[in-house]
């Protein structure tokens, strides 16, 4: 599986390129399945919220980019209709776009509805995330960004990747966000770990992992 993991979806023309390139080709040429479920698992989530996602009405673009074909694949729906309707549907799809909200409701759901035992055989799908979208393929997402209580009890994510992402970095709507707070939550984990803001997008080909950046990061080593 191919990886740009955003903090607020394709914001300028380098992640844009970025996102062309792991596809191969033009996006109008390029299949899509937006995944809205994050949003329901973080407090400020709502209905509106995943209509806006899957309509384009937000301020992360993602689903209006222009997709040859667009379709929601809602995760809390796929453990009660069988594998045999909707692996195929994953499987027939160029790209996944994932919604933010909460990282460990979406890595919850990954695991209830068998999408996260899928991955592995997913060698040509790109996966875009935005916030918890990208957070959720971190091996841990640190104790800051705990809101939705997993059964397990820890902040343990699917660790596709081997570094933790702090998103939203000096976000004016988000006075938590700032680089001091980046470096003190990376000193609670045990892994490399990026702080990037929305201008900014980790691109990951076969283990590579890439900066794509109009704007500011930092990586925090272990």
């Amino acid at each position: 599986m191919r990886l740009l993991l955003t903090s607020a979806g394709i914001k300028n023309t380098s992640i844009h390129n970025a996102l062309v390139d792991l596809l191969g080709k033009p996006i109008a040429d390029s299949s899509a399945l937006c995944i809205p479920t994050a949003g329901y698992g973080h407090p400020m989530g709502s209905p509106g919220g995943a209509w806006r996602f899957i309509t384009g009405q937000s301020s992360t673009p993602m689903c209006e980019l222009g997709w040859k074909s667009l379709g929601v694949l809602e995760l809390t729906a796929l453990p009660s209709i069988g594998e045999e309707r909707w692996i195929p549907w994953v499987r027939e799809t160029d790209v996944l776009l994932v919604n933010g909200g909460d990282a460990l409701y979406l890595c919850h759901w990954m695991r209830q509805s068998g999408l996260a035992d899928l991955l592995p055989s997913l060698r040509e799908t790109v996966w875009v995330g935005l916030s918890a979208g990208s957070m959720v393929m971190t091996p841990r997402i640190g104790e800051d960004f705990v809101g939705w209580k997993p059964p397990t009890g820890s902040d343990s994510t699917l660790g596709i990747v081997d570094f933790s992402i702090f998103p939203h970095l000096d976000h004016p709507a988000l006075p938590e966000n700032t680089m001091a707070d980046a470096e003190r939550w990376a000193a609670g984990l045990s892994n490399p770990a990026y702080a990037i803001d929305d201008q900014t997008a980790i691109k990951v080909t076969d283990g590579t992992v890439e900066v794509v950046s109009e704007g500011h990061w930092k990586l925090f080593s272990s």
